[in-house]
């Protein structure tokens, strides 16, 4: 017997999703589901479920969130470029800071998408990633030429690592109570009385990527309001 002929179309694009948030988890499987071209095998609240779905179900691209439980978004796309190599990684985050952006490129990520991304744009990121080329959202694309540039700027004013009468790079403080840099980058802005939106402004960062972050400022150093959290930063330097 004469095998069936082909039909010529291609295979649809095995794919996972992980996101903590039940609601954008399970909005996301439906959307993406809903593509005749994309068939999700399965979704996760965390970076090890997301994980043990991949090993189980050999898709082609994960659909990432960076902020998780149990193991956040760089930690699992570290863990699939050393286990799952051949999976494409997309993130897709409320996050669009220099910080955000550049871990997760060199972690592994092969796009890199906000949450202000359509189902279209998702699903093309998708096809993309998994046919071995990048992404980036526009904003995180200006984000990183603003960060070349800027490196380019201060290049000719710094001293050759080793050269004569270079002084010494003074050791990096890591924040107090558990502040990351970038935490620590907005609490002294908010400390100099900037608003959120100048801070956006000035950090490249959308309002509610502020927002997000100022929370967080507050739960780790117990500040119930601004005033609070400026009176933390007088007193610890920032």
């Amino acid at each position: 017997m004469s095998p069936a002929p082909s039909t010529g179309t291609p295979p649809a694009l095995r794919i996972v999703i992980a996101d903590d948030q039940a609601s954008v988890r399970e909005g996301l499987v439906l959307l993406l589901g809903a593509l005749p071209d994309i068939d999700v095998v399965g979704s996760a609240p965390d970076g090890e479920q997301a994980l043990a779905l991949v090993a189980e179900h050999k898709p082609d691209a994960i659909l990432l969130d960076l902020h998780m439980p149990v193991l956040d978004g760089i930690g699992a796309t570290r863990r699939l470029a050393a286990e799952h190599p051949e999976v494409a990684v997309v993130v897709l985050t409320t996050f669009a800071d220099d910080g955000s952006v550049l871990d997760a490129l060199q972690a592994g990520a092969r796009s890199y998408l906000t949450k202000d991304a359509d189902r279209t744009e998702i699903a093309q990121a998708l096809r993309a990633a998994a046919s071995g080329l990048s992404v980036l959202d526009p904003q995180v694309q200006a984000l990183l030429l603003a960060a070349a540039a800027g490196l380019r700027e201060s290049r000719p004013a710094e001293s050759a690592p080793g050269a004569p009468g270079a002084p010494a790079g003074p050791a990096t403080v890591p924040p107090p109570d558990g502040l990351t840099q970038r935490e620590a980058e907005i609490l002294a802005l908010i400390a100099r009385g900037l608003t959120n939106s100048e801070i956006a402004a000035q950090l490249f960062l959308s309002n509610h990527t502020v927002k997000t972050h100022i929370s967080r400022i507050f739960a780790k150093t117990s500040s119930r309001d601004r005033a609070a959290a400026i009176g933390y930063a007088h007193r610890h330097g920032i």
